[in-house]
């Protein structure tokens, strides 16, 4: 019940739904308005009256498909229709933007009339650059798409036929590699008779399997030759002359088993009877035919893959749609033709046969990936799809006649497409991956609050820390059962934790000097601050980090901190950095936080401590010190203390990539620094130090909330140990990615 609560809440929560339409023009002035409507919008539309191409050039129709859908075949659910189906379809829209920066309207048709749904779409031409068609039920589908395909010249596409012959045909390529078959040579058995299994059935022939050695069974048995019961025009291209009647007898001596049915279907019994070495491919949702562990039991040889992400060699269609249709709309494709779709699945296949980068890996909690039985198929998160399938995808349509714009420069273009997913997109799943791959304790000071309590739950589920919730024991007990929220987290009540009386000890013998008593300590630890107990905990190493702040002022975390778990010998003080990630690429700024008029030295350390923290997101540190002159263009005390912190960071890490003083707009602006030629920073930085606590916090602060960038942190550096200090308007998103942070940190020690 609580998953399904989370579900609710996740689409209800904030502005409804997924999706939203967003400017991508300034209309802030009357000039603005007038070029954006009237009467400056006449132009436009008299280019386009006089040549119809110019809409691709003076609107969004070139990066704009359309998902529609009748809601009768909507995921694993059946006919639930248009409406019910509309949360798919806004799903299918994020994950077209999310992988490929493609924008989609979702198209709902209340209709189960197939010509009306050809009508619809055809109208809707002018519109839009594709449509993907989903979630309607066979045969209709079939009629539909191949009825849209003669009479359009926009790409139409059905992710539910298409897609997963795509995917799982590049899975079969790579499977009978390893396995030393021809695929000429194979014997396969389709189980299922839809959309997705007679796309399957048709893709897996153009690439080489022999028709005859081809059996389709559906919920009443082998289509073959004569059979009148439940047969359609499209299960009759199928219909085998054979004398198989049920799918246990056709699996015996099989090569392959293509499921595309139900839980179940695929028994031990039939893997036990395919030939050597067999291939099975369970993609029935959410529960696969037969599980992996259920066919290794049988036999040792066989090789599996599901449509599940907790098994290897998942079949997941967002490896194909999102890049098919971003190649299709780039080389302005009139449709998506088979010479298309057979580059996708070689591309997919080559791509798996790569050594696999570490940033993929860690991508995935650092698995090792290596082209084998239980890799036969890249993974969803890997960024190279993008740029393996979409050119693959244009170069085929501009072979085979079908690209109205030919891409000129192949490399460039994979180049624009390599611009375009920025690390802004990867890098906290990274850090949350790379904190799953070894999670470590993190001690909660407010135990009690809703979102700390959500987020022990997602870090729990999630496998990223091991969350210690300090506090009321009864309290939190009853909101978490009031919340609904089950996880198995660890409690302590300071009023009566066995731990209280050590730690009193412990702290009067840190705080002795600075007056505090033995019977104080007692007090502040019991009753007063769950900050200090929490820092005790780290301090003691019953906790490996401190992740606090949420229902109190900064200092007040951050001061407690220092005054037990301290700050690494031989600096002069702590300092605080945010990750500030925009649409196109991620920047640091420090110090953002905690010193207010830093000296050269702690500017210094700022930089160094900085460029230690994003070598830790896998970013190589361009550090930029940053004042009102640019390199002694200012003879002022201030420019001054910057340009004497370069050069004790240029003394100290000669080989960190450093410049300054110089002016924010010349550090990130790539035309202005260019004229620096003498500069150490030949591209703009990404590391930005600020001169004084002033600028840091209203800069980091307007960059969020008028900038439009996600602000991660504050990320606390210098600490003995991991302490970091959440926000009061932080969400449970920000206290999980801040967890995950601080679980590298404590990693690193």
């Amino acid at each position: 019940m609580a998953k399904f609560k989370d579900s609710l809440e996740y689409h209800s929560s904030g502005r409804k739904g997924k999706i939203e339409v967003v400017s991508t023009k300034p209309c802030q002035t009357a000039e603005d308005l007038s070029l954006a409507y009237s009467p400056g919008v006449a132009e436009p539309c008299l280019a386009i009256q006089q040549n119809p191409e110019d809409a691709y050039k003076y609107t969004a129709k070139g990066n704009l498909i359309a998902v529609v859908s009748n809601g009768t075949a909507v995921l694993g659910l059946g006919n639930l229709g248009a409406l019910a189906g509309k949360p798919v379809m806004e799903g299918k829209g994020i994950l077209f933007k999310r992988f490929a920066d493609i924008d989609v309207f979702d198209i709902e048709l209340d209709t189960e009339d197939p010509d009306e749904i050809i009508k619809a779409c055809q109208l809707l031409e002018p519109t839009f650059g594709g449509i993907n068609l989903e979630d309607i039920k066979a045969p209709e589908c079939f009629y539909i798409e191949e009825t849209l395909k003669k009479t359009m010249k926009i790409p139409v596409f059905h992710d539910d036929q298409h897609g997963t012959a795509i995917i799982s045909s590049a899975a079969l390529l790579n499977a009978l590699y390893l396995v030393g078959k021809k695929i000429e040579d194979i014997r396969i058995v389709v189980n299922g008779a839809g959309a997705s299994a007679n796309s399957c059935a048709k893709l897996a022939i153009a690439l080489g399997v022999k028709p005859n050695n081809m059996i389709m069974c559906d919920t009443k048995g082998v289509i073959y030759k004569g059979r009148v019961e439940g047969m359609n025009p499209y299960k009759e291209l199928f219909a085998a002359d054979t004398h198989f009647r049920t799918l246990e007898q056709a699996a015996v001596g099989a090569d392959v088993l293509f499921g595309l049915s139900a839980k179940g279907a695929f028994t031990c019994e039939m893997v036990a009877s395919m030939a050597p070495n067999p291939v099975i491919f369970a993609m029935a949702n959410p529960d696969p035919e037969i599980t992996p562990e259920e066919a290794h039991a049988v036999r040792s040889d066989v090789m599996i893959a599901t449509g599940r992400s907790d098994y290897p060699n998942q079949v997941n269609n967002v490896l194909g749609f999102p890049f098919i249709f971003r190649g299709a709309l780039d080389c302005r494709a009139s449709c998506i033709n088979e010479e298309m779709k057979l580059a996708a699945v070689k591309a997919l296949a080559q791509l798996a046969r790569e050594e696999v980068p570490d940033s993929v890996c860690k991508a995935y909690g650092n698995q090792k990936f290596v082209f084998g039985p239980n890799y036969i198929i890249p993974k969803p998160f890997d960024p190279r799809v993008l740029l393996h399938v979409a050119p693959a995808i244009a170069k085929a349509a501009m072979e085979s006649g079908v690209a109205r714009q030919p891409i000129s420069d192949m490399a460039k273009y994979i180049e624009h497409l390599e611009s375009t997913q920025g690390k802004s997109k990867e890098i906290m799943r990274m850090i949350i991956n790379k904190a799953k791959s070894d999670p470590k304790s993190i001690v909660f000071p407010e135990g009690d609050n809703e979102k700390i309590l959500r987020a022990a739950k997602e870090l729990v589920e999630e496998g990223i820390a091991k969350p210690i919730l300090i506090g009321d024991r009864t309290k939190i007990v009853k909101k978490m059962a009031d919340l609904h929220i089950e996880a198995d987290v660890r409690i302590i009540d300071p009023s009566d934790s066995d731990l209280t009386d050590r730690y009193a000890e412990e702290l009067y013998k840190l705080r002795q000097r600075k007056g505090l008593t033995l019977s104080e300590s007692q007090r502040i630890l019991r009753r007063k601050s769950r900050t200090i107990f929490g820092s005790m905990m780290v301090h003691m190493g019953d906790a490996e980090a401190l992740l606090g702040g949420i229902d109190t002022h900064y200092p007040e975390t951050i001061r407690p901190a220092l005054e037990v778990v301290g700050k690494q010998d031989g600096l002069s003080s702590v300092h605080g950095l945010y990750m500030m990630v925009f649409k196109k690429g991620v920047y640091f700024l420090a110090d953002t936080t905690v010193t207010i008029d830093p000296t050269a030295e702690e500017l210094a350390e700022t930089a160094i401590l900085a460029a230690e923290k994003v070598r830790m997101f896998d970013v190589e540190p361009r550090v930029a010190m940053l004042s009102f002159s640019n390199f002694g263009s200012v003879d002022h005390p201030q420019a001054k203390k910057v340009r004497q912190a370069v050069e004790i960071v240029k003394e100290r890490a000669p080989d960190l990539v450093i410049d300054g003083e110089m002016q924010a707009d010349t550090s990130i602006v790539p035309e202005l620094l260019g004229g620096f030629t003498f500069s150490k920073l030949t591209s703009s930085a990404n590391i930005l130090i600020f001169p004084d606590l002033n600028s840091g916090n209203i800069c980091y602060k307007l960059l969020h909330h008028l900038g439009g960038a996600e602000a991660i942190g504050p990320i606390l550096m210098g600490m003995n140990m991991p302490v970091h200090v959440l926000q009061r308007g932080d969400g449970v998103d920000d206290i999980v990615n801040m967890a995950a942070i601080a679980v590298v940190d404590a990693q690193t020690i």
